[in-house]
């Protein structure tokens, strides 16, 4: 997700089993009834406290995990977000912390390679936008 001016996208910070802080994008479960799109807009507002909308789908990433001993096979839509509004807030009991960090920054950040291969992927497509618009004008 992003803000209006394409300056900072938030993410969250959750402990891992050794107390170290990995950031990544916000993500979650998709609830009865919701489309993939629905369920983005909702966790990224319970995760972070900002309300976005969604601008395009970005890709999906699969992975497995191991939980209570089993084997956890999840997929994940992502989707490229704009902030509308909200304040940044970790009152999520999941998150321990969530902030804005510099596009720029973004693939030093994150703490997944495939979640920086979609940050890549999204500053192309901010680029290839970019390069669309007439001289002098912006969005």
């Amino acid at each position: 997700m992003v803000d209006a001016e394409r300056a900072n996208a938030a993410l969250i910070g959750r402990l891992d089993r050794h107390g170290k802080l990995l950031w990544s994008l916000p993500k979650g479960h998709i609830e009865d009834g919701e489309t993939t799109e629905q369920t983005a807009v909702r966790e990224v507002k319970e995760e972070t406290g900002i309300s976005a909308h969604v601008l395009r789908p970005l890709g999906t990433i699969d992975y497995w995990f191991v939980a209570e001993r089993r084997r956890v096979h999840k997929t994940v839509h992502h989707f490229l977000l704009e902030a509308v509004g909200g304040e940044l807030s970790d009152e999520d009991v999941e998150v321990t912390e969530v902030a804005w960090v510099p596009i720029a920054e973004l693939e030093t950040k994150l703490a997944y390679a495939d979640e920086r291969t979609l940050v890549r992927k999204a500053r192309a497509l901010f680029a290839a936008q970019d390069a669309d618009l007439p001289e002098g004008a912006s969005e």
